[in-house]
């Protein structure tokens, strides 16, 4: 496997003028444009004939996750703005879900808008009608750590959970380049259809197109549906500032997968694998390094995959299907029928793709981590892809049209 640490990200660019990033969807989620290339041959359609571009049998990977309102905003006394975002949930919480359902109050790690504003221990107060009382939620600064700020968020209503807090005070937190405030059909239209288990604070984009209707022409071709279920951050926004890769440190990003899934993913192995999104693909790549690491060192608990390492192993490799069986054999010793576990993994030119061999995802950022994944994913074509894409109006970004790309073999 070649070491992609000595990349320059600068070769991964590309020019986005303003207008071509879309700043709303369309009226119709699968009316989008859908670019398909194969091998080198680059056609287009819209996403609700992708049933035709996609052969009989094969399985599509989804990731569940939902949006929540993370968005918050105070006014002083003063009438100065502070704008809370909430990143992730503090460590004393084993995973997002727990920290959702926290009642009376919950710390999370947040970005804030107007920091300079805010004094440390100072508490914010947010006041609203609710079910005939009025509901006060307040915020109170407790530390900075690292480039986020620990805020502990109370209310005074011990019947609701955290996430129904944000749902009632909070906003959709659209990506940065919408350079617009959210609105109300915005919630949702940046939720999947599909959506289901709340903790993103970014939405699964490349399942944004897909519908019922949709859902009804794959199950005629016996075409199957599964899900992982990871919880997009803010760091899957987060610029490539350095010259060369080695020196850009990953986000990293919880996910829980079942084990019906894994075997699912085994009875596929010999036919089409499809994964909706550069975040679930991350996701399937990093239970083959999982079950590696299981074969490995005879863990009693599933590791973690960092950054670097998977471009490090020198142990022998084993074969995917082995991999994953190592990992429902785990699960089924420790009477798991889910598994939670973390990536770093960086996947960028070099890297040896063990699962997938379909990635249906949107048009992504120049110099950034999920173009360097599409670019591992289907080699140079990348270039020619994304040219065609400028040259025939497709739209970008999240709320833009989107691509069904083949593996480069």
């Amino acid at each position: 496997m070649t070491d992609p640490r000595t990349l320059s990200i600068k070769d991964f660019t590309y020019s986005l003028p303003e207008e071509r990033i879309a700043k709303y969807p369309l009226a119709e989620r699968d009316a989008s444009k859908l670019l398909i290339c194969k091998e080198e041959n680059i056609t287009e359609d819209i996403y609700r004939n992708i049933d035709a571009h996609i052969p009989k049998d094969s399985l599509l990977v989804f990731n569940d996750t939902k949006v929540v309102e993370a968005r918050l905003l105070f006014q002083k006394s003063t009438g100065g703005v502070i704008e809370i975002f909430c990143l992730e949930q503090h460590e004393q919480y084993p995973d997002i879900t727990t920290a959702m359902i926290q009642h009376e109050k919950v710390l999370w790690h947040c970005l804030i808008g107007g920091a300079s504003k805010w004094k440390r221990g100072q508490v914010l107060e947010k006041k609203s009608n609710y079910n005939s009382k009025v509901l006060v939620l307040n915020a109170r600064y407790i530390e900075k750590t690292g480039d986020s700020f620990i805020v502990e968020l109370s209310w005074n209503d011990p019947a609701l959970s955290f996430a129904e807090v944000l749902h009632h005070f909070g906003d959709i937190p659209l990506p940065p380049y919408i350079k617009r405030e959210a609105e109300i059909s915005d919630a949702e239209r940046y939720q999947t259809v599909y959506a289901h288990y709340e903790g993103s604070v970014a939405a699964p984009t490349a399942g944004l197109h897909f519908t019922e209707t949709v859902f009804k022409k794959l199950r005629e071709k016996n075409i199957q549906k599964d899900y992982i279920t990871l919880h997009v951050g803010a760091g899957t926004f987060k610029p490539v500032k350095t010259e060369v890769m080695k020196d850009h440190e990953m986000h990293a990003e919880y996910f829980t997968i079942s084990k019906s899934l894994i075997q699912n993913l085994i009875d596929h192995l010999d036919k089409n694998i499809m994964v909706v999104g550069t975040t679930s693909l991350r996701t399937l790549e990093s239970l083959y390094w999982l079950g590696l690491k299981q074969s490995i060192v005879n863990s009693q608990q599933p590791m973690g995959i960092t950054q670097w390492e998977v471009y490090d192993h020198k142990e022998k490799k084993i074969s995917t299907k082995e991999a994953l069986e190592n990992l429902i054999k785990w699960m089924t010793a420790e009477d798991l029928d889910n598994l939670t576990a973390k990536t770093q993994i960086i996947i960028a030119s070099g890297y040896q793709f063990k699962i997938a061999n379909g990635l249906i995802t949107n048009f992504h950022q120049p110099q950034s981590t999920l173009l360097l994944l599409v670019a591992a994913f289907i080699g140079e074509n990348w270039k020619k892809v994304y040219d065609y894409a400028l040259e025939n109006n497709f739209r970008f970004l999240s709320y833009g049209d989107g691509s069904l790309l083949w593996r480069n073999t």
